[in-house]
């Protein structure tokens, strides 16, 4: 790629940039949540990397070490959770580059890999681009808030209705 891409950890100086970078769009998310991320970060909790095109945030990704979801925190499988990047950026290769950085990343915590993702058109792109890197379906079905979808039951089709994938070092 001949793109000015460039892609780091990030600092405390960045909390604002990230703030006002992701503001306006569809990925925008509070100033509480990024430095709650920070704090993390700091405490080796997470791993949060920022894409920068031509020094403009493109976008930002997180490998979190110890995640909520039951079956990863049991068996030690970092996630990587939050994979955003900046709607009018995407489609360029910026994705992939952040992407192949967190799975490095998360690779050098565990040889097993996790990320999740919604299950209605809007995580199209990211279902379609997981797939593809060599994820696959941890064989414990949809989830929602984390928790086993039980057959037969409702359940509201938002964020918090996901499936789950792994990947294994190759």
């Amino acid at each position: 790629m001949s793109l000015p891409v460039q892609i780091r950890p990030m600092t405390q100086e960045d909390i604002e940039r990230i703030y006002e970078g992701l503001s306006g769009h569809d990925i925008s998310k509070p100033l509480e949540y990024i430095k709650s991320c920070w704090e993390e970060n700091r405490s080796k909790e997470r791993v949060t990397l920022l894409v920068s095109l031509e020094s403009k945030l493109a976008g930002w990704g997180h490998v979190v070490l110890h995640p909520q979801y039951p079956y990863f925190k049991e068996h030690g499988i970092p996630e990587i959770q939050n994979f955003d990047i900046i709607p009018p950026l995407r489609k360029l290769g910026i994705g992939s580059l952040l992407i192949e950085a967190l799975e490095k990343e998360a690779f050098m915590q565990s040889d097993t890999i996790g990320i999740g993702f919604g299950l209605y058109a809007d995580y199209g792109t990211a279902q379609r681009m997981y797939i593809k890197r060599g994820f696959v379906p941890d064989g414990r079905g949809i989830m929602y808030n984390d928790m086993p979808v039980v057959p037969g039951s409702q359940v509201c089709v938002d964020d918090d209705l996901t499936l789950f994938l792994i990947k294994t070092k190759s």
